[in-house]
């Protein structure tokens, strides 16, 4: 048996480490050398500490090698990858093209180094450099984003900071229209699911306003299409809703919003219209929202009847301000993507 003298200021200080220390390894070091200072035979060590003989004997002579400092060294074995070595050119080479599945990059880390990995193992590595699957994004052909920079920092700004104060409303307004027709997603399944195309091309369309801090939804709906006079009984209805502060709605430049009659109307009203750039959906706050409706409650999903189909979008609107409340609060944040320093 190891015998080992402590003092009683080595005592109190594996006393607290046992309980105190970050990490549960020295902690259970601790708790080893504390039981023996205190005089418990070695087979009781190891039952109330949960270690094997040879574990205990190791601690016992690393605390004889170094005292208490020794415990707290943290020294796992780690296997280095023969990838390491390639680690700076692996990294150039994808972020100058990123590959397009696991496989593409285990075929290329091949080419370029000699060395086979599984896909499991270039996964691992890849996350390793820092890389990360993310989907491709696109930026409208004609998008200008110094525009949409200086629309972002001069307009859009300053409306948004004082709808934050409490002193103006700011809606953002677009029109979605939903086809009666099969909207593809991805299942967790055993085998692959099919769903049934619905016969004919009905169509719900939704014009809507987003309110930029309350994320209250404002909607028109027909089943016929969107013109002027919908923009019209949206904002008399927004106007009703929200009187006592300045209105602002922010909207794209379809050609029913951008005529002479709603212009004149919003006047009328004391509406401010604050157009964004041609070309601009990355600024309607409003799009993601038709994307998340889609998602929660068309993808995957069969609807045999136009009725039923257009209760689901209802029921789905209806519940941002209740079961889906907590999931839009993070997704309909007020930051937007720019596209002047995003790599193409």
């Amino acid at each position: 048996m190891i015998e080992i003298e402590f003092s009683s200021e080595e005592i109190e200080q594996l006393r607290y480490e046992r309980r105190y220390h970050p990490h549960p390894r020295v902690r259970q070091r601790m708790g080893t050398l504390y039981l023996k200072a205190l005089g418990y035979q070695h087979q009781e060590i190891g039952r109330i500490v949960g270690i094997g003989q040879a574990a205990l004997r190791r601690y016992l002579r690393m605390y004889q090698a170094g005292g208490i400092e020794a415990l707290k060294e943290l020294n796992f074995y780690r296997p280095k990858s023969e990838l390491d070595e390639h680690r700076e050119q692996l990294k150039a080479e994808f972020e100058a093209r990123p590959a397009k599945s696991i496989n593409e990059a285990v075929q290329r880390i091949e080419k370029l180094t000699g060395i086979r990995r599984s896909p499991t193992q270039v996964g691992k590595f890849l996350k390793g450099l820092g890389a990360k699957r993310l989907k491709v994004g696109h930026i409208p052909s004609k998008a200008d984003p110094e525009k949409q920079k200086a629309f972002l920092e001069e307009e859009l700004e300053p409306r948004l900071e004082e709808a934050r104060q409490g002193k103006r409303h700011v809606f953002f307004v677009d029109a979605a229209h939903f086809v009666m027709r099969p909207f593809l997603g991805f299942l967790w399944c055993f085998v692959r699911r099919f769903i049934q195309a619905p016969s004919g091309r009905k169509r719900f369309n939704v014009l809507g306003a987003l309110h930029a801090t309350t994320l209250q939804v404002v909607t028109f709906t027909n089943d016929f299409y969107i013109n002027s006079l919908s923009v019209a009984k949206l904002m008399c209805k927004i106007a009703v809703e929200f009187a006592g502060l300045p209105i602002t709605l922010v909207m794209d430049n379809a050609r029913y919003q951008h005529c002479r009659f709603v212009m004149d109307l919003a006047t009328a009203l004391g509406i401010e219209l604050l157009f964004l750039p041609s070309y601009s959906p990355n600024l309607n706050l409003i799009e993601r929202l038709w994307k998340f409706i889609k998602k929660k409650c068309l993808y995957s999903e069969y609807y045999e009847k136009f009725a039923d189909f257009k209760q689901a979008i209802v029921g789905c609107i209806a519940e941002t301000d209740g079961e889906y409340k907590q999931e839009l609060a993070s997704l309909l944040t007020l930051k937007f993507q720019t596209f002047e320093n995003v790599p193409l």
